[in-house]
């Protein structure tokens, strides 16, 4: 009977030991946890005030020169309009830097928010891409950079080009790339943006040879918030959203980007975007406008 109880004793406090060491185990486990969930939020806190400090500038400096601008036409004489249209050239340049940069906002916030969405629509491409360069014309003028369409899609005559995409997902990533180049690019340079098909995929390069980007740096480029060069006398505007937000539209699209570049010599984003499955009957020109065909109703 003693003999029994003596194992029943030894099976007891082995059992306690087993719960004992799994109870440890738990509690290593959860104190890991809990470390990896402090240094999130202190990642996450250090992202948000890098994020919002950058930011700030790229829209209070726009909006300062508007104002400023805007005062000064106020003032000048009436005989001296060379003055105005000087400075509307320059409010224009301002206000079109401040509306790209809070569409990248809003569409960081809705991607952070996972209410990112693809809308299809059978797009013009050559049409949307024409008129993001267009749209930078003031800012390549100003550093005398030549930006070379190289449009590699044949099509019937009288016919346009259509590929089924987010035309307002496309028309970003593009002008995100774009902005890119031209703020790393040298003055008197060139930038060329190529395009062509291969299948189903659409493919597109855009070439600068400008500063170019170090093996380094491109390991994080496309890292949220990620900058370059966050030196406070940094000679180039920007803040690192644009490159992040253009790879996460690309996945949500089921794209994909990749860059070649060298110190000095300049970069080379290469964009592949497969045309998307839906079945759709809208049509989309650059990227703003959507109108549908005859007959179908909008409700």
């Amino acid at each position: 009977m003693s003999n029994l109880s003596d194992k029943q004793l030894l099976k007891e406090l082995r059992d306690r030991l087993e719960e004992r060491k799994n109870f440890d185990t738990e509690i290593k486990d959860l104190s890991r946890e809990l470390q990896e969930v402090t240094r999130r939020l202190k990642e996450s806190e250090a992202l948000k005030s890098h994020f919002i400090s950058n930011i700030s500038n790229e829209i209070i400096n726009p909006f300062t020169s508007i104002l400023g601008l805007s005062k000064s036409i106020l003032s000048v004489e009436k005989h001296d309009w060379k003055k105005v249209v000087s400075m509307v050239a320059l409010i224009h340049s301002e206000a079109f830097t401040l509306d790209f940069q809070l569409r990248n906002i809003f569409v960081a916030a809705k991607i952070e928010a996972g209410e990112i969405q693809p809308n299809i629509t059978k797009v013009n491409i050559r049409s949307l891409i024409q008129n993001v360069i267009d749209s930078f014309n003031i800012v390549s003028r100003k550093m005398n950079i030549d930006i070379d369409l190289q449009f590699n899609i044949e099509y019937g005559f009288g016919k346009n080009f259509y590929f089924k995409t987010d035309s307002e997902k496309l028309k970003l990533i593009v002008s995100n790339l774009v902005n890119n180049a031209l703020k790393y690019s040298y003055k008197e340079s060139k930038i060329i943006v190529t395009v062509w098909m291969d299948e189903e995929i659409l493919n597109m390069t855009v070439q600068d040879y400008g500063t170019g980007i170090s093996e380094k740096n491109q390991k994080v480029i496309f890292e949220r918030f990620k900058r370059l060069d966050s030196g406070i006398n940094s000679i180039n505007r920007g803040h690192g959203l644009g490159l992040s937000i253009t790879k996460a539209l690309l996945d949500v699209l089921g794209g994909s980007i990749e860059i070649q570049s060298k110190k000095g010599e300049g970069s080379t984003f290469s964009v592949t975007l497969p045309e998307a499955r839906n079945i759709v009957d809208g049509f989309s020109g650059d990227g703003n406008d959507i109108f549908f065909d005859e007959g179908d109703e909008i409700f």
